[in-house]
């Protein structure tokens, strides 16, 4: 048995708080259990009155004569911690708590919730909440509505899960118009006992869920998240889509979610990073993710990209295959022999390429032989079929055409009715059958698009983690002795002698700390080189005049060493001057940038992406969490439009990716094997022509 079937499947439940007085939150949650044909018994909790709504009412928990699973609480925060011994004291191992004023309004919220978590673990019992509008479980087993909410929803194969009460409240309003189900539904509230991670458990091995949607304003453990999603999502046999809505993708955006339920929001581009790497499919609207789990919850995954559109206006059918195009899909070909047989079964004015054009005046016939003839090719992986009413047109029928042939086939059907009124009774019956409808091509085209994403994922070739044989004492020793001086930065060449520990490919160069040492480490490197100016103030060498390129002899190395001090004295007076590195120039190439930075909540979070001194202007960038698999490597490069230029754009070369991906995985390597590494930059990290391998020309290592 596991430790949260009391909250979903209890046989007997108390609601502590139940009230006679309606609209209030206790009357409302007693009368929903009941409402639900709850399959247990209710125990209302109130000292002031005998019964409610016809049901015996108990002073408190321990005077209730029978064992209780479930309490739901909904009293006064200041009562919270007296009700919650009772309930230890009783035996009670699940528990809800509706009552706000917790950790979300801060100050003594904060300490009310931690004595809540320090009861709940005297006594070992799983708690949901504070702050949150209580669960649901519409498994016929169990049909248990122990929330506050509206009615309940019909039973499906959904579940969400939310730190929203009134997200939720919100898309059960949705679900009921849309003929969506679910399985079950749960308000997190402020996460103080059961968080997102164990109820991923959980609904892992649920049988009545298939997909599973997220609410999320923060994440307690991300990485543990990672494994256990990535687990669902990969599972060999029965892989669970999860769609989440991750809300703070702006700065002013992570504010409000994390004054919303006391979170605190993390990077945006780290949770971006945390779902690509587990498979989780991450919608930007609550509407668009909606979109997303309708087409999961009763339709097949697509095997492949290739899409035919099926309409009765041109028009239309443009946008859908402007929109699937755009979202990385393919317009399927037709092959000559689908063209003959699509001549013979549709009028002479249909179009028989792809999009199918049915014209205006196509009934249901034309509707069903172009699908069942299409659907039946291997090359072809889904369909989406648009109509425009008019008035020849017969929607109902066309739409039960279309329900019958869908379940011919084992391809996704997707379905776009355009308008409102004409087209409802159509509607309904599509969505009735599980066939998906969407308002528009764009928003169906999008859904085909994250459904063929995690198809993708689930085919994916699987990776470990490589290790390199590497020098890592030698590292430590450097590490060590930054620390010893009293400094959180590297020098360049100390850096440079980090990354030649892990085998980077680091450019040649020396450190002088004279005009004659600059000279013959110039001589022993050979010529052409560069100067760079070695100083703890100074960061940004290039600001203050601290760099000169491509010198070809003693005199130039010396004219520049005079000159880099010139133009630092003169911009920094104070700055301490530990001498200039001379490295060779490196050879004509793709500038990329690899660095890390070492996130709060997530650890080291590698990036790649377009490199020189554009990267923060640009942001071509892409981030993944540290350590990356050896496909993870490969898909940094090809996520980026840097990729694009590294592939012989438009006349060039083509770049040297694999000695990227390379560098990529010794990053990964270097700052999984110290902790107190908190940023590094290798910017530019030069590459070259395929089979030359790359350079890296500049390094900066900031300690923790």
């Amino acid at each position: 048995m596991n430790k949260l079937d009391v909250i979903f499947y209890p046989k007997t439940i108390a609601i502590i708080g139940a009230s006679r007085k309606p609209g209030s939150v206790g009357h409302s949650l007693l009368a929903n259990l009941i409402d639900s044909r709850f399959q247990g018994i209710v125990y209302p909790v109130n000292p002031k009155a005998k019964g409610i709504l016809g049901i015996k009412c108990y002073p408190n928990v321990i005077e209730i004569p029978d064992v209780v699973d479930l309490a739901v609480i909904i009293v006064p925060v200041q009562f919270v911690p007296e009700v919650l011994e009772e309930c230890g004291k009783k035996g009670i191992k699940g528990v809800i708590i509706i009552t706000a004023g917790f950790k979300e309004i801060g100050g003594d919220g904060i300490e009310a919730e931690k004595n809540v978590k320090e009861i709940c673990a005297k006594y070992n019992i799983s708690l949901v909440g504070p702050n949150c509008l209580g669960v649901m479980n519409t498994s016929p087993h169990s049909s248990m509505n122990a929330t506050f909410g509206t009615q309940m929803p019909r039973e499906g194969n959904i579940a969400f899960m939310s730190q929203s009460g009134a997200l939720c409240v919100a898309v059960l309003d949705y679900a009921k118009e849309a003929n969506v189900g679910f399985s079950m539904f749960i308000s997190m509230g402020n996460k103080a006992g059961v968080n997102e991670n164990e109820l991923l458990l959980y609904l892992k091995e649920a049988k009545n869920t298939d997909v599973i949607l997220m609410y999320l304003e923060d994440l307690v453990n991300g990485r543990e998240f990672m494994s256990i999603a990535r687990k669902i999502t990969s599972h060999p046999t029965n892989p669970k889509p999860i769609i989440a809505l991750k809300a703070g993708r702006t700065r002013l955006g992570a504010k409000a979610a994390s004054s919303h339920t006391g979170s605190l929001a993390g990077s945006d581009k780290v949770y971006d990073a945390i779902f690509e790497q587990c498979g989780v499919l991450r919608g930007n609207t609550l509407e668009e993710v909606f979109d997303i789990v309708k087409a999961f919850s009763s339709q097949p995954k697509p095997q492949g990209s290739n899409v035919v559109i099926i309409t009765n206006s041109g028009g239309p059918g443009i946008l859908a295959t402007d929109a699937l195009i755009q979202n990385g899909l393919e317009i399927a070909p037709f092959s000559p022999s689908l063209k003959k047989k699509l001549k013979t079964i549709l009028p002479p004015t249909a179009n028989i390429n792809n999009p199918i054009d049915l014209i205006a005046e196509a009934q249901h016939e034309l509707y069903e032989a172009a699908l069942r003839e299409t659907l039946t090719q291997k090359d072809i992986h889904s369909a989406l079929i648009i109509l425009t009413p008019t008035a020849f047109t017969n929607v109902e029928k066309i739409a039960k055409t279309i329900v019958n042939a869908a379940k011919i086939y084992n391809k996704p059907v997707l379905c776009c009715f355009l308008g409102i009124y004409d087209v409802s009774g159509g509607i309904n019956i599509l969505e009735e059958n599980g066939i998906p409808t969407y308002r528009f091509p764009e928003s169906a085209a999008r859904v085909l698009a994250e459904m063929t994403k995690f198809t993708e994922w689930l085919s994916r070739p699987k990776t470990g983690i490589k290790n390199y044989k590497v020098n890592k004492s030698k590292a430590k020793e450097i590490f060590d002795t930054v620390r010893k001086e009293g400094r959180s930065f590297l020098f360049e060449q100390e850096a440079y002698d980090v990354l030649k520990a892990y085998k980077f490919p680091v450019i040649r160069s020396q450190i002088a700390t004279s005009e004659k040492e600059a000279q013959d480490a110039a001589q022993t490197i050979g010529f052409p080189v560069v100067l760079k100016i070695v100083s703890p103030d100074i960061l940004h060498k290039i600001d203050f005049g601290g760099v000169k390129l491509n010198l070809q002899n003693k005199i130039e190395v010396k004219a520049a060493y005079q000159d880099i001090l010139k133009n630092v004295r003169k911009r920094k007076p104070n700055a301490n001057i530990v001498g200039v590195i001379v490295e060779e120039m490196a050879g004509k190439g793709k500038e990329v940038i690899l660095g890390m930075n070492r996130d709060p909540q997530f650890g080291p979070t590698l990036m790649f992406g377009l490199g020189g001194i554009y990267v923060e202007a640009l942001e071509d960038v892409t981030f993944r969490l540290a350590p990356i698999r050896e496909l993870t490597a490969d898909i940094m490069i090809k996520k980026t439009k840097t990729y694009k230029l590294l592939q012989g754009f438009r006349g060039d070369p083509i770049y040297d990716t694999e000695a990227i991906a390379d560098c990529l995985k010794r990053l990964s390597q270097l700052v999984t094997d110290f902790d107190d590494i908190q940023e590094l930059d290798l910017n530019p990290l030069i590459v070259y022509e395929k089979g030359r391998g790359c350079s890296i020309v500049d390094a900066r290592i900031i300690l923790s």
